[in-house]
């Protein structure tokens, strides 16, 4: 089963910054690489799932017209938006994906999944590729990063990969998947229907 939103709320109660995502090398790193990978200078419309407290939002804000970034924690968010407070084309929203879903008159050319499809099942990953499929634009790149250690997570980052790819289906071709020591950074180019 998916974890839930309340798992992710007692961690931030606990530690405002879990993962080390101000102060870690590690993350500072794959924030680079994530920054580099994306193979558009400028995306009309994001969606970051997952924000946390609002680092890499701060990072894809500068590569996106507007940037939509979601959390199921609403502790994390309020040091998201704080974070982006100076950014007006950042819109910040609670919302727990894929059962939630942030509507948009604007698809969105970039899904960014960082370090999130392994806190889901295999039936939340399809359901997630439903969502982002009907708010795509035409073309759109999703941009997948995930840790490959040991996990006590539904998956690990790998079976993540693996069913966000079996997902797709044909609807998306992997255009750059690269390992580093720790994580994975796929990414892919979503063509859909809508017009």
């Amino acid at each position: 089963m998916s974890v839930a939103p309340a798992r992710f709320e007692a961690l931030y109660a606990r530690n405002p910054d879990p993962w080390g995502f101000e102060t870690s090398d590690y993350e500072h790193r794959k924030y680079d690489h994530t920054l580099r990978a994306l193979p558009r200078a400028r995306y009309r419309h994001g969606l970051e799932v997952g924000c946390s407290i609002g680092v890499l939002t701060a990072c894809l804000a500068g590569r996106c017209d507007a940037l939509t970034a979601v959390d199921g924690a609403e502790t994390a968010l309020n040091s998201a938006r704080r974070r982006c407070a100076e950014m007006p084309s950042v819109d910040i929203r609670a919302a727990w994906v894929p059962g939630d879903w942030p509507d948009t008159d604007v698809p969105y050319d970039l899904f960014v999944l960082s370090e999130v499809l392994y806190y889901l099942d295999h039936d939340d990953i399809g359901r997630l590729v439903a969502r982002m499929a009907a708010s795509a634009a035409p073309i759109a790149d999703i941009l997948a990063v995930h840790w490959t250690g040991a996990t006590d997570h539904p998956l690990s980052g790998d079976a993540a990969i693996a069913a966000l790819m079996t997902a797709l289906g044909p609807a998306a071709a992997p255009l750059r998947q690269e390992r580093r020591a720790l994580y994975r950074l796929d990414l892919f180019r979503l063509r859909s229907e809508r017009r």
